[in-house]
């Protein structure tokens, strides 16, 4: 069943409340997906040249410490890192590419969650309100957040098998649904654009589709709109972007979903119980997004 949630703050006053308004959206959709939880957050960006990864390992005793020695080493650059649980923030200079091979070659164990300038992904196995008390989401502040309470029905239950997902820079999607193309799409991803995938859920696909086409110079709207012909099945998204936040239906629209918008903020959920706490929520602009019509918010949206 699976329940996802989105909030993009349209006003910088709200940055400090970020993860307080947004925490009460995820909870409460922890019916719609009680085995595992995750968020993207969007926080400030990096220094001008580098970028941060946000990397997992389910060992709690890991040297990150050797780690991110040995990868200085290796690339010639200087790496920040600090902890937050089972998951770690390394800013660095240097190019992601190099700097996610490098890490996740330095363990078989060690997964990257996220690369970019901004975002921070923290995903986990367990009740939804342990999640985010795990990562201290309330705690967190940005500029919008996505966020996924999982039922799984296609693959097993594991910190990787969680949303959100992320394959391009700064990018992260979040799925209720099931995509029936998803395996021809992946080998197709694969083959001709080079991607590799660590799983073999059907949201790690709609992700790769959405970066690779955004790569190829389409907008987030318009690669939302692309896959309305190319991505089939049952879905709803909702995406992320460094400074941009959309959501999609499928033309059918059989999974539930509902947004807010005031002159404040953007929020979606699943359901509107998700969505009362907000501030402003009772004279919020409030609808069902229409099926197959993309939309988006931000830039490059």
């Amino acid at each position: 069943m699976c329940g996802i949630v989105g909030l993009y703050l349209k006003t910088s006053s709200l940055k400090d409340r970020l993860g307080e308004m947004f925490t009460p959206m995820l909870i409460e959709m922890t019916d719609r997906g009680p085995d595992s939880a995750g968020v993207a957050v969007y926080h400030a960006p990096a220094s001008e040249g580098q970028v941060k990864i946000t990397a997992f390992h389910p060992d709690p005793g890991f040297d990150w410490a050797a780690l991110a020695e040995a990868v200085s080493s290796d690339l010639g650059v200087t790496i920040e890192h600090h902890a937050n649980d089972t998951h770690h923030v390394l800013v660095s200079g240097g190019e992601a590419e190099a700097l996610e091979d490098a890490i996740e070659d330095y363990d078989p164990l060690l997964q990257v969650m996220s690369a970019g300038t901004t975002i921070e992904i923290y995903k986990e196995t367990g009740l939804p309100e342990e999640v985010a008390e795990k990562f201290g989401l309330k705690d967190m502040k940005g500029s919008h957040a996505v966020g996924h309470t999982r039922m799984a029905t296609e693959s097993a239950v594991t910190t990787a098998g969680s949303h959100p997902f992320s394959t391009g820079l700064d990018l992260c999607l979040v799925h209720n649904g099931s995509l029936s193309n998803h395996n021809r799409l992946r080998e197709h991803l694969a083959t001709h654009r080079g991607i590799e995938f660590k799983t073999e859920n059907d949201t790690e696909v709609a992700a790769a589709y959405v970066s690779d086409k955004m790569n190829a110079g389409r907008s987030l709207h318009e690669a939302l709109e692309d896959s309305i012909k190319d991505l089939d099945g049952f879905y709803t998204f909702v995406v992320g972007t460094r400074d941009g936040f959309a959501v999609l239906r499928d033309p059918i629209a059989c999974k539930p979903a509902v947004l807010a918008e005031t002159d404040d903020y953007v929020a979606f959920a699943s359901e509107y119980r998700a969505l009362v706490d907000l501030p402003g929520i009772e004279t919020a602009k409030v609808w069902e997004p229409e099926p197959a019509v993309v939309y988006s918010w931000g830039g490059r949206a």
